[in-house]
């Protein structure tokens, strides 16, 4: 296996559209790294630079200590897996996953050893002798992973392999990825638009946006400490909520005013809140406050709920709007004060369209957002 470094990376095409605008990032010798972002983000074109299928207009690309960007696909060591298989479909599985082996001349010996160490790998022994036409999505996506693992590359790179199988299928065919990975240790460079995905299977997790690496960290740095409003509202689902308001001095050190036609709505921020050292620079300015929908909930479920020593939930009578049972849950859509949010709630605790009901925002975890730079707060 090997790293993966990318320096300043541009890709501009001759009528002038500039796709990737300056990519840094740099993941380790194992590391899986998603990239995710919305359709025209760039990020399926950075994976096929590093593939050697797009040139780069400018700057570095280096898989482990060697400078890649003038090496064909077939010197770099890599192996890719397609959203759509691949297959040949002639061939049994045994003879797909075999495949790249006889182009590289491996003894039909060695061949064998191989694939049924690669079948075992992704159980699927009992495919070998299949062709593609018997094998369900799923045992396909199988193969074409098997078939790139032969090859025992440097680099695996996946180009949202998932997005043609079904809801249960994804699932399942994620478990998969992510054991493979731990099984292997391999270095892994996974697209999708998917942020379920990105949450679940990465290490590592570059938020792109319009050819920019909005934010590069861990998927719980990305999700707890957003650097901008983009990524918030892209990670976590369902999305954060967004509040637009007025920082003012309170009690406690500053509060987050909502004010609709001539009712203010006061939201107390802990003393340890995370911007709390910016309070002073921003009181009486407008500020959006970010809080995920777990942090909203019913009055049962805050009083179970972590929060700093000394601090209690902020309780607001809210309006239910509309309710989406998920079982261990109850997703509530809920008016206050001429602002909708949506909140998680215990199926018991009375989240009905039309019942008001009282709602705790946990402010601990809010987050202050600047709406001129939509940059986070000490970002």
């Amino acid at each position: 296996m090997a790293s993966l470094s990318i320096r300043n990376v541009r890709k501009v095409y001759p009528n002038g559209a500039e796709i990737l605008k300056g990519i840094d990032l740099d993941i380790e010798d194992g590391q899986f790294l998603i990239l995710v972002g919305g359709s025209g983000c760039g990020k399926s074109t950075l994976l096929n630079m590093i593939a050697g299928l797009e040139n780069i207009s400018q700057g570095e690309i280096r898989i482990g200590e060697r400078v890649v960007n003038n090496v064909p696909p077939k010197e770099r060591d890599i192996a890719m897996v397609f959203q759509s298989y691949a297959l040949y479909p002639t061939m049994t599985v045994r003879e797909n996953i075999s495949f790249g082996l006889g182009i590289r001349k491996v003894p039909k010996a060695e061949q064998e050893i191989i694939v049924n160490r690669v079948a075992e790998t992704l159980q699927m022994k009992h495919l070998l002798d299949r062709k593609p036409a018997m094998l369900s999505g799923g045992q396909r996506q199988r193969v074409a992973m098997g078939r790139a693992i032969a090859r025992d590359p440097s680099l695996f790179l996946f180009d949202e392999p998932l997005s043609n199988l079904d809801a249960k299928l994804r699932v399942e065919m994620r478990a998969e990825i992510k054991l493979l990975h731990q099984r292997l240790g391999a270095t892994i460079v996974y697209v999708t638009h998917d942020q379920i995905e990105a949450m679940t299977l990465g290490d590592r997790i570059a938020v792109m946006r319009d050819g920019v690496v909005q934010q590069f960290g861990s998927p719980q740095e990305i999700y707890d400490q957003p650097d901008n409003l983009y990524v918030a509202g892209f990670i976590g689902s369902p999305s954060m909520n967004f509040l637009r308001g007025k920082l003012m001095a309170h009690a406690a050190g500053a509060a987050f005013a909502l004010e609709h036609q001539g009712t203010t709505t006061l939201l107390p921020l802990p003393a340890n809140h995370a911007a709390a050292g910016h309070f002073g620079a921003w009181l009486g300015r407008e500020l959006i406050l970010g809080i995920r929908p777990e942090h909203v909930t019913d009055a049962l479920s805050a009083r179970r709920a972590e929060t700093p020593e000394g601090y209690h939930p902020m309780e607001v009578p809210c309006t239910i709007e509309m309710t989406e049972p998920t079982g261990p849950d109850t997703l509530a859509f809920a008016w206050f004060n001429g602002v909708r949010a949506t909140c998680r709630t215990h199926p018991r605790a009375g989240a009905e369209p039309g019942a008001s009901i009282p709602l705790a925002f946990d402010l601990s975890k809010a987050i202050l957002f600047d709406p001129a730079s939509e940059m986070r707060l000490g970002a």
